[in-house]
């Protein structure tokens, strides 16, 4: 589109995205004559749609108004439903836990620019940082989500195989075992459902480019809820965890460094953290327990991660080695799983 002063937004409705854009700036005081007044900056990290920053100058002088517009990824309705991501979208920015929907257009939206930092992954090994992050997704745990509460994460596994195996050629499905994977998914879900487990409203999505924090008053954001659904929490800290291996900043952002995987001290602290955020006394036999069980569920979020980039390396356009990260997650479940199941 013409929006190229910095950048260029790769939308497939250009006239309908200005119109949008035009009216956002009218609401906010601010007159476009112009296209050319807008200028645009890619965001980079993103692997599931397109982000940039848009600014234009205001008419009160030489400052200037900052949206971010993000353009939904190609075929990634796959994945979720659009429409239930936009309502938790607007339910979160009702709830004060989030940027505010400003405007849609039909492959994206226009948001709110939420003036604080997008994290590295280098805070979140930041004990003060990471506590904060912990105290955060308790916080986005507890959230009373309108809906059914029921837990995801199994159909989901189980529909992304399914479309998986429909894209993949039989010699990439022979490589990842994707005729096996409806076992081992059977044999995780009877081996990690046992017992009590709390369910809450989880990120499912937490990694760090996901996190900002105000700088001055340290409060933490999460966005991003395009993954979000009711899960059982554990998998959530055991996402959170895995993240911790990745930098997708880097000149390989695909790669996966598991040498730097948080120790045990360190998973300990986070856990602890969180469960202390919610003010009700905990044990330190909860704290255990919890560890255990987020253990147990990062091999179901090698799965899902795995399963991801398999689907995303043939859908999305995006500049990343989907095919290759999701070679790296399947490596780690099936060199981990003998560590975490007891059969």
């Amino acid at each position: 589109m013409a929006l190229k002063k910095n950048g260029f937004i790769p939308s497939s409705a250009p006239e309908e995205l200005k119109k949008v854009l035009v009216a956002v700036a009218s609401v906010w005081g601010d007159t476009i004559e112009d296209m050319e007044e807008f200028h645009v900056f890619p965001l980079k990290g993103a692997m599931t749609n397109e982000v940039f920053q848009i600014n234009w100058p205001t008419n009160h002088g030489d400052l200037h108004q900052k949206v971010l517009v993000r353009v939904y990824g190609k075929g990634v309705e796959v994945f979720f439903n659009r429409d239930d991501e936009i309502r938790t979208f607007e339910c979160m920015s009702e709830l004060g836990q989030g940027p505010r929907l400003l405007g849609r257009f039909s492959d994206g939206r226009i948001e709110e620019f939420i003036h604080a930092r997008t994290l590295s992954a280098a805070d979140l090994r930041v004990p003060e940082i990471s506590s904060l992050i912990g105290a955060k997704l308790r916080e986005f745990n507890n959230l009373d989500m309108p809906g059914p509460k029921n837990v995801l994460l199994w159909e989901r596994l189980r529909t992304w195989l399914s479309q998986a195996k429909r894209f993949c050629s039989p010699s990439t499905a022979k490589e990842f075992g994707l005729d096996g994977l409806e076992e081992e998914i059977s044999i995780l879900e009877k081996e990690l459902t046992q017992g009590y487990q709390e369910i809450g409203f989880c990120h499912n999505d937490l990694q760090y480019g996901n996190i900002m924090m105000d700088e001055e008053t340290r409060v933490i954001t999460l966005i991003d809820y395009e993954y979000a659904s009711y899960n059982p929490v554990a998998y959530d800290l055991a996402n959170h965890f895995c993240e911790m291996a990745a930098n997708y900043h880097s000149e390989t952002p695909h790669i996966l460094d598991y040498s730097i995987y948080p120790d045990l001290e360190e998973r300990r602290r986070f856990i602890s953290a969180y469960l202390v955020s919610s003010g009700n006394e905990y044990s330190d036999a909860k704290v255990e327990q919890l560890l255990s069980d987020a253990e147990k569920y990062t091999l179901a979020n090698h799965l899902f991660w795995g399963l991801w980039g398999i689907i995303s390396g043939h859908l999305n356009k995006i500049d990343f080695n989907y095919l290759e990260y999701a070679r790296q997650r399947f490596q780690q479940y099936w060199l981990t799983k003998p560590l975490h199941l007891s059969s």
